[in-house]
């Protein structure tokens, strides 16, 4: 009779293991075993970690082996088991191997293929195409589109981190509680005692750092040392945690009606100042979307403003860029003005201070939890519900959506507040023109070895544009992403459909970047550049400035957030800024999905380019002040799980 060992593995994180029973059955070509109980007497079999091996031994030759049935029954409590993968030794001494990396929960059950990726048209027998069509069928029942908030990408319909599917949830709910980490925050930060002193400003600038001294870091202390600075101001445009709002001005603005004679004396070659525009030496940063957006009203005892305000910029002799005017809403009036460097010290510190500010709230509402967090999130949805485990597509992005859902869902449940949606062409892609933008810099580097990678794999399972074209699972997962996610709008830039390997893989290096590259660079600087409070508020006290001449270092500081709210702001921004214990970088692929040698070589060469990326970086780095170190590889985690 033919004798199989089967080698059962089962996770290391929390939980994973199992006491209850676990039976296995094989699906051939020429027939099915029996259920076999996998069991070794007085042994604890599936333990968190273990890898356990047990000898099968059948009736009947089943031929070539097409699935594995696992099916899991209760024992005495019911507990989830995590089941990495199953390899099976065939009597003829061959090995197949199986992944799951999936969560089996009460008397459940999971059906798996072999590790080979197929695509739709390489399955010719029936009981396959049936398995793929059956595993869509139920993926497309547990994830499901619900609208959040009008207006924004579509989400998973899950009220609450329980609720959703178990393969999807974080291992463990406590290392990503908001509350939680708030307090471990404060803790670390020893900053508890201001944290109830709603209503109470700071005495001074000097006062903010009773919140800010007790941690030593090299970016957050220059800036402290440095905030009031206009090279420091425009320097954040390019490298600070916003780096994609600043564009060249090609036009000034009729609602900014800035003129030569106002800027003259921060133009430094004696040109006028349509003459620097159609040099290309003027930026502009216009935060024309938060114009008529109520502020915050969560807290009726403190009265809160937000401005919109436009900022020019101007790129000196130096190459640095500086700014030289700002309006601190959209329509021009009397009791508009425009703001100069030449006015009184304080009059053009509060004005810099708004924009900072206003920076802040784009930030976070818009370049970090919509064009990261939502967006990836949408394309997780979209993954589940249309590409089988089978696709190649699949086992290439799924690392890259790791617990992205169940963060979106935890931070709606306690954290997020609501903006809106906008893109820009920005003309920021010059090297010569604009040195020193490393955010720019790093990330082509990164984006080019993704893309790398990306058209390797494309190339090993699409031989031509037209099996793009045919492989309709591939085209119902873009227009998901199209229809549910983008809410099928143009504007958006995101296709409908994919006609060419090209094309599939400029999307899928769109996919992984947002995920891993674009995160990292919008998240984890956010301690280094917005703990220090006057650099980046988020919440102001008091309107926006209407005159010049009037301005005091005692109406600033009234205006910035008081003791408490500082006190979260700077827990928050801590524990944002926090990669997650057993974190996995760009590059770590330690499930294996993929089992085939050419896939498995093209990550080998990913993560060759992504070290040389690595050490250019560091190379770089080693002469700067003020190092920019948000994009190298080894510190861009996979996928938004923060």
């Amino acid at each position: 009779m033919p004798s199989y060992t089967v080698t059962v593995a089962t996770g290391s994180q929390w939980f994973a293991g199992t006491d209850d029973y676990i039976y296995l059955s094989l699906v051939g070509s020429e027939g099915c075993s029996e259920k076999h109980l996998l069991d070794k007497p007085f042994y604890n079999d599936f333990e968190r970690g273990a890898v356990d091996s047990y000898d099968v031994t059948v009736d009947e030759e089943l031929g070539e082996i097409q699935l594995v049935k696992i099916e899991k029954r209760k024992y005495w409590l019911h507990d989830d088991w995590y089941l990495k993968y199953i390899t099976l030794k065939m009597p003829c001494g061959d090995y197949i191997e199986f992944p799951c990396y999936r969560w089996i929960t009460g008397e459940g059950e999971i059906v798996l293929r072999d590790g080979r990726a197929k695509l739709a048209c390489d399955d010719q027998i029936h009981i396959l195409k049936q398995h793929r069509r059956k595993e869509l069928d139920t993926r497309q029942k547990q994830y499901r589109w619900m609208e959040w908030n009008p207006g924004f990408p579509l989400s998973i319909d899950a009220k609450c981190h329980k609720d959703l599917p178990r393969d999807i949830q974080f291992d463990s709910e406590k290392g990503v509680d908001f509350v939680l980490n708030y307090s471990r925050a404060m803790e670390n930060l020893f900053i508890n005692r201001f944290m109830h002193m709603f209503q109470s400003s700071w005495s001074d600038f000097a006062d903010f750092e009773k919140i800010f001294v007790k941690i030593s870091n090299t970016i957050s202390e220059r800036v402290m040392n440095h905030w009031q600075e206009d090279l420091m101001f425009g320097y954040q445009f390019l490298n600070g945690c916003n780096p994609v709002l600043i564009q060249r001005c090609t036009k000034l603005p009729e609602k900014l009606p800035v003129t030569t004679e106002m800027v003259e004396c921060s133009l430094e070659r004696q040109l006028t100042l349509e003459q620097e525009v159609e040099q290309g030496n003027i930026f502009i940063v216009d935060f024309e979307l938060l114009d008529g957006i109520d502020a915050n009203k969560t807290d009726p005892c403190t009265l809160q403003f937000l401005a919109a305000p436009i900022c020019l910029l101007y790129k000196n002799l130096a190459n640095k860029i500086v700014p030289i005017a700002i309006q601190l809403n959209q329509i021009p009036g009397d009791e508009n003005p425009i703001f100069l460097p030449s006015d009184a010290k304080y009059d053009w510190l509060l004005a810099k201070i708004w924009v900072r500010s206003s920076d802040f709230h784009i930030h976070q509402t818009i370049t970090h939890l919509l064009r990261t967090h939502l967006v990836s999130e949408v394309f997780g949805i979209a993954l589940y519900r249309q590409l089988p485990a089978v696709h190649p597509i699949f086992k290439l992005l799924v690392a890259h959506v790791r617990f992205t859902i169940a963060i979106n869902t935890k931070a709606r449940e306690q954290l997020i507040c609501e903006y809106g949606l906008f893109d820009k062409a920005r003309g920021m892609d010059s090297t010569e023109d604009i040195p020193h933008y490393f955010y720019r810099d790093d990330g082509l580097l990164v984006w080019e070895a993704i893309k790398t990678f990306t058209a390797e794999v494309v190339g090993i399972y699409y031989k031509s544009d037209q099996v793009v074209v045919e492989d309709q699972e591939l085209q119902d997962f873009v227009n998901d992403v199209y229809v549910y996610g983008m809410r099928g709008k143009k504007t958006s830039g995101f296709p409908k459909s994919i006609k060419t390997r090209e094309k599939l893989s400029e999307y899928l290096t769109v996919v992984i970047f947002t995920a891993s590259a674009q995160h990292a660079a919008v998240n984890f600087g956010q301690y280094d550049w917005c703990s220090w409070i006057p650099n980046a508020p988020p919440t102001m006290r008091a309107p926006p400035p209407t005159a010049k001449g009037v301005v005091t270092i005692e109406q600033i500081v009234d205006t910035l957030p008081d003791r408490g709210r500082s006190c979260w702001h700077l827990g928050a921004v801590w524990a944002l800024s926090q990669f997650q214990e057993n974190e996995l970088f760009l590059g770590m692929y330690p499930e294996e999905h993929f089992i085939e040698k050419p896939v498995k070589e093209a990550m080998a060469r990913f993560r060759k380019n992504l070290d040389t990326i690595v050490s250019v970086i560091a190379e770089r780095n080693k002469k700067k002040k003020l190092p920019y170190y948000y994009l190298s590889p080894d510190r861009i985690p996979n996928s938004v799980a923060i």
